[in-house]
């Protein structure tokens, strides 16, 4: 079975190469891809090659497929799994093995078969013995592919916790009916957060995101209007810090009062500190932002740990139940990723957006791998349609849904682009 892959063989080093797979074992699974959407930690892995702690030592010789953000077909299943997966089926895979022995390996990094960046793919045993290849039963593919970084935001919210005074039982969760803020909120994962704040299982009464960026603030809110917030009993507000006194604004729109949840969407110490400044008594301080540096630090009230209960957590990625519930709200249209992505490109298109994705503005990269496309983004396609009549087609499509990608776009293209083979890649 040939398939198209793209793969690393050292640091910076991604080739698009056709080669044979194995026909799959008993304990296996043969699958198709349809789309990846690419991670800043596949740039990371790219850039240090073996010296990233997921990177086998040996792929100068054996090289692995990148990618851990897919959803495809299942294609075929060996025996030992025929009773609990079907031929024909959705699917999306959890990359957090933690594999006994091997916690570390992942697809998308560490194996010479499975990655995100390919056309078709071996599913290992290692990933059917763990349970992370999980079924997707909703429309299309490109949420699926969404579902590892929806994860992460609701393993943050589940991450969160309370407790009464004098016991000693923690809530977990976010506090119901309660104040959140979401500092740097208005980016792509911050729009995620936003959508499962209002439409997941628990929501807060007053929700305040914040950015420095007013262009931002103002998409975030037509995506997320303050009047539909409204409707589900939530007080939502977007508030700019650049100027001011961000903890005493902040504070003022919560009646001066601290919140109960801050998530912190940016690794900038003074997003911290203002965070740890808006706490009220039993917070909680999210660090959902990862950042580059290992020597990160930041200044947080202890008078207020020791006194108010302040206390602070964070989080680097969901569990398989959070993927789980991801991959749930999604199917029921609870949620949409869409939120998160700003462009739009074919596989041929996946190894330059890799290594240059620091310097590619905006969120999620969303690669068609069966397809041939520049890297595009949404926002550009009414200029492009002047030149090209697919990107017209894809531009009626994306305005009828605030700018947002969608099933009909997916569809568009899956249906118009032209395939990858034919360029004989």
């Amino acid at each position: 079975m040939k398939t198209l892959a793209l793969r690393l063989y050292g640091k910076n080093d991604l080739r698009l190469e056709n080669f044979d797979l194995p026909a799959p074992a008993d304990n296996e699974i043969l699958a198709d891809i349809t789309s990846n959407s690419i991670c800043m930690s596949s740039h990371k892995a790219a850039e240090q090659g073996p010296d990233h702690k997921r990177v086998p030592s040996d792929i100068a010789d054996n090289p692995v497929i990148v990618g851990h953000e897919f959803c495809g077909t299942i294609l075929e299943v060996g025996a030992k799994y025929r009773g609990k997966y079907r031929e024909g089926s959705k699917y999306s895979i959890q990359p957090a093995l933690n594999y006994p022995g091997r916690l570390l390996d992942a697809p998308g990094y560490s194996f010479h078969y499975t990655g995100g960046q390919a056309t078709k793919i071996i599913i290992p045993r290692e990933v059917l013995e763990m349970n992370c290849l999980l079924p997707y039963e909703g429309e299309g593919f490109f949420k699926a592919s969404l579902s590892e970084p929806a994860s992460c935001i609701i393993g943050a919210f589940h991450a969160q916790y309370h407790f009464n005074q004098g016991e000693y039982v923690h809530r977990m969760g976010i506090c119901k009916n309660g104040s959140m803020a979401i500092i740097a909120g208005a980016g792509p994962m911050g729009l995620g957060a936003i959508d499962y704040a209002l439409h997941g299982p628990a929501q807060p009464r007053l929700l305040v995101i914040t950015d420095i960026d007013q262009a931002r603030l103002d998409r975030a809110a037509e995506i997320f209007a303050p009047s539909h917030a409204k409707k589900l009993g939530v007080d939502l507000r977007y508030v700019n810090t650049r100027s001011g006194n961000p903890v005493e604004d902040l504070r003022a729109v919560n009646d001066n009062n601290g919140y109960d949840d801050v998530f912190v969407l940016a690794p900038v110490a003074p997003l911290v500190e203002q965070a740890s400044g808006i706490l009220g008594f039993n917070g909680c301080l999210n660090f959902f932002a990862g950042p580059t540096r290992s020597d990160f630090k930041a200044s947080i009230n202890f008078y207020n740990v020791h006194y108010s209960g302040h206390h602070l957590v964070g989080t680097s990625g969901g569990n398989t139940d959070d993927m789980k519930e991801a991959l749930d709200l999604m199917a029921k249209n609870v949620i949409n990723p869409a939120v998160m992505v700003t462009h739009i490109g074919g596989i041929d298109s996946a190894a330059q957006t890799i290594l240059e994705l620091p310097a590619i503005p905006g969120g999620k990269k969303l690669i068609y791998t069966q397809k041939s496309m520049p890297l595009f983004a949404i926002d550009d396609l009414e200029t492009m349609g002047k030149d090209d009549p697919f990107f017209t087609g894809l531009a009626a499509i994306t305005a009828k849904s605030k700018g947002l990608w969608s099933t009909e776009a997916e569809n568009y293209v899956l249906n118009h682009a032209k395939n990858i083979e034919e360029k004989g890649a």
